[in-house]
């Protein structure tokens, strides 16, 4: 669709600094930036490192959500799973509590400065809480290379692993991983996340036989209908994760997963949880282990209760300029 005029994004920009509830992926507060457009409410919320070229694709996935209808779902609900961050074994159980109903956890392994004991420590955790019929999966954001991501996951795989998501970091690793494991004989299947961040990354994967299966967010592949393609161009099947986004965020990746054909796995879309507020009046919080098909409106006050500083506001408008002109190849003010 044709990107609006920026001063239509601009106009009326929220800029919103919720705080985590315990550091994430090194995160103590999550900004995000908020628009409406004439379908709704679209989310802008790129890490803070990226540049325009990568940040690009998720304003066009904010404009997506905010400027068309979702594509038609063949499902009203979505499961998700439990987020345990790199927290300390004993912690895990009021993680988990945050999570009613969910059966599936993802846990994070491979914090700078914690050791393997503490993930086995905490792996271990989560499985209790689970109980044997549960499914537990972990989460390395690239940091191992081949070999310590084969050793640990052997380790690991006590635990009944149903996979590992992004051991490695490059998609040659993942593969290199996936022939080493095999020849351990370690049945611990590898799911690619990282390494889907544009379009072509997950063709490069099904090439290289790298993943087992992928982890699609919906803002870096740049809106739903897109990522919609590259599921379907990969072939492999798909877990639909966020990238700790707010209800309106949530709501893109809801609304993927509840149009992909098949889902086989639960969702990583429960992340709402690891803030300590939202801005929606009815966030999309998992109930009875799964997230309903909707769409979400941001509520005046709570925009005004997590509004950014004016520095920062100012930080985001002219980032979204930037992504803006990067879409469209100059700046329409």
């Amino acid at each position: 669709m044709p990107v609006p005029p920026l001063a239509d994004l601009l106009d009326g920009l929220h800029v919103v600094a919720v705080p985590m509830r315990m550091p994430f992926r090194g995160l103590q507060v999550r900004e995000a930036a908020l628009f409406r457009g004439p379908a709704g409410w679209g989310e802008f919320a790129p890490f803070l490192e990226y540049e325009a070229p990568e940040a690009a694709r998720w304003l066009a996935a904010a404009v997506e959500s905010a400027w068309q209808a979702p594509p038609a779902p063949v499902r009203d609900r979505v499961p998700v799973n439990a987020t345990v961050p790199a927290v300390a074994a004993a912690d895990v159980p009021a993680v988990l509590a945050r999570y009613p109903g969910c059966t599936t956890a993802k846990v994070k392994v491979a914090e700078p400065g914690q050791t393997l004991a503490d993930d086995l420590a905490r792996v271990a955790a989560v499985r209790d809480g689970l109980g044997p019929a549960g499914r537990v999966r972990v989460d390395a954001n690239g940091a191992w290379g081949v070999d310590a991501a084969a050793d640990a996951l052997a380790r690991l795989a006590v635990h009944d692993l149903e996979y590992a998501e992004q051991p490695c970091a490059g998609v040659e690793e993942l593969r290199d991983l996936r022939l080493l494991l095999a020849r351990r004989g370690v049945e611990v299947p590898v799911a690619a996340d990282e390494s889907i961040r544009k379009a072509e990354d997950p063709l490069r994967v099904r090439d290289l036989e790298a993943a087992d299966l992928v982890v699609v967010k919906v803002a870096p592949l740049g809106g739903v209908r897109r990522a919609l393609e590259v599921v379907d161009a990969c072939g492999l099947p798909a877990v639909v994760s966020s990238a700790v986004d707010t209800s309106v965020g949530i709501a893109a990746g809801v609304a993927l997963a509840a149009a992909l054909p098949s889902l086989e796995h639960a969702c990583g879309l429960g992340t709402v949880a690891l803030l300590e507020g939202d801005v929606a009046a009815d966030p999309l919080l998992p109930r009875d282990g799964a997230l309903p098909v909707r769409r979400v409106d941001a509520d005046p006050g709570l925009l005004e209760r997590w509004a950014a500083a004016p520095d920062r506001v100012a930080w985001w408008r002219e980032r979204v300029a930037a992504a803006h002109r990067h879409l469209t190849g100059g700046d329409r003010r």
